[in-house]
């Protein structure tokens, strides 16, 4: 195995070399003694390990754009760039690589610090979900370093299965295995489409890499093309299903709602974007964009995604719904940018997909603050949310600029994402897809400032559930103030973060 691998290799390897090491720690921890903190503990470091890794990937190729002075003595600091590295056909890991593994273990990190406090509560074994939530972390940096059908079926199912038993987690309550169950039945015909799909691809092109499928499958011809198309067909219902877009969204706002509340900030930001991470790339380089009818259907998805998404969310008094539905949308927004072809849509995808996980995080971590209290059920009602203002401005401060940045709001960071998926848009003319956007960020405005209209009125009746100010709580607040600042600077001072996406994402493209 050395003689294969280069020291470049494993270096460009290790952010999933110390989150693989970092599960076989916790297996051992877990069965030499049970103890909540330790545990956590041990995954979360494993999973900043992993974090810097990924970030020290990329940083040589942000010096470039530094003032020149910097530029020499930064080089000489921190070498040249591993990347981009082969490893194996089936993986790739370059800067585009490099930035969507740091986006997921970053979102992950963010879970198991929202997780620690949540699970205080727990009766039963507290220690297993950190070790679901690393398994799951592995298969999303398995899914993102793709270039191969076995390695993204691999890490998709590694990416899903845990899912199944952290949505489950709370196994006294009825809505949590219910959500369980309606995930994992969906989700498992959804991985026979995915399959199915790539045998249909591999019988007409002969291979299962990514850059060769595109060249093959312009040569076939006949019924060998009506094949190909029903193959594609298969593979993009399946992946729909995972990003939960419409028609494929049903499973959505019943999975969010039965969830625990760290676990849906997880299947709503990380794994989500583990998965369009890997679409994107094969749409890049099977040459997806030559083909009229995919980018016809992908609108087609777009506008459904928008407009059910938006439409529906109107309908809810459920906050875990209402984000549900409200994600449906923003999936549709970034597929706008997605069916953009060039180096601008790739730039808007990364762009977008960073403001969404913060954004998001900072939406359900607040809902996880608030639900950690009870022992029952979490607090996914607005009602819930009735006068929070007055109760914890701290947690109401923060929830409000998540929602203003969800609605796009300037001087937040959903208003840059947005910016960028039009600009896209435009860049290509894509008139009723940015007719349809505009139409479902303004009918986003009212339902997102309906819910934040609650948390100000006064409700002297309405029960208080404060939550204690102890270590645990104290974490994952000044975590949550950490995003709302992070969503503030996005929407003020972009360039940046605007400059990491140019030189990560675009250098791997």
């Amino acid at each position: 195995m050395n003689a294969m691998f280069t020291t470049a290799q494993w270096l460009a390897l290790s952010p999933i070399l110390i989150v693989s090491a970092t599960i076989v720690g916790a297996m051992i921890a877990v069965a030499f003694r049970r103890h909540h903190w330790w545990n956590a503990t041990l995954v979360a470091v494993g999973l900043n390990l992993a974090l810097l890794a990924a970030t020290w990937l990329v940083l040589p190729l942000l010096v470039d754009g530094l003032p020149v002075a910097w530029q020499a003595p930064l080089h000489a600091l921190l070498g040249p760039s591993p990347l981009p590295q082969f490893v194996t056909p089936l993986l790739v890991i370059d800067s585009y690589a490099a930035f969507y593994m740091g986006l997921v273990l970053a979102a992950a990190l963010a879970t198991a610090t929202l997780s620690y406090a949540y699970m205080e509560g727990h009766k039963g074994n507290q220690e297993e979900v950190y070790l679901l939530l690393a398994l799951s972390t592995l298969g999303g940096l398995v899914v993102v370093c793709s270039r191969h059908f076995a390695a993204f079926f691999i890490g998709l199912e590694l990416l899903s299965i845990p899912l199944y038993g952290m949505v489950g987690y709370l196994v006294r309550e009825r809505r949590s295995l219910e959500a369980s169950v309606k995930y994992l039945v969906l989700s498992a015909v959804a991985s026979a489409f995915i399959l199915f799909g790539m045998a249909l691809i591999y019988s007409q092109t002969g291979t299962l890499l990514f850059a060769e499928i595109g060249a093959r499958a312009a040569a076939v011809a006949g019924a060998g093309q009506t094949i190909l198309l029903v193959g594609g067909g298969l593979l993009l219902a399946g992946i729909a299903f995972k990003l939960s877009l419409a028609p494929f969204h049903l499973w959505t706002p019943d999975v969010y709602e039965g969830a625990p509340a760290p676990v849906t900030a997880y299947l709503a930001t990380a794994s989500k974007t583990a998965v369009f991470a890997l679409l994107l790339r094969y749409y890049v380089e099977a040459r997806g964009y030559d083909h009229r009818a995919l980018i016809d259907v992908l609108s087609a998805i777009a506008i459904l995604s928008i407009v059910i998404g938006n439409v529906l969310a109107l309908l809810q008094d459920n906050l875990k719904r209402l984000l549900a539905y409200s994600s449906i949308a923003h999936f549709g927004y970034v597929l706008v940018a997605f069916i953009a072809a060039g180096p601008l849509a790739v730039e808007a995808v990364g762009v977008y997909l960073l403001t969404y996980v913060v954004t998001t995080l900072a939406a359900f971590g607040v809902v996880t603050m608030m639900s950690s209290p009870y022992r029952d059920h979490d607090a996914d009602t607005l009602w819930d949310y009735r006068g929070l203002f007055w109760r914890r401005p701290y947690l109401t401060a923060i929830l409000t600029v998540a929602l203003l940045s969800l609605a796009g709001i300037p001087l937040t960071a959903g208003f840059i994402g947005k910016f960028y998926a039009v600009a896209a848009g435009v860049d290509k003319n894509l008139w009723l897809l940015l007719a349809v956007l505009v139409l479902g960020s303004a009918i986003g405005l009212y339902y997102y400032l309906r819910a934040m209209v609650q948390l100000y009125l006064r409700a002297p009746w309405v029960r208080r559930y404060a939550a204690p100010l102890n270590w645990a709580r104290g974490t994952g607040g000044i975590m949550l103030l950490a995003l709302m600042l992070l969503m503030l600077w996005l929407g003020v001072y972009p360039t940046p973060f605007i400059a990491v996406v140019q030189a990560a994402v675009l250098g791997g493209q």
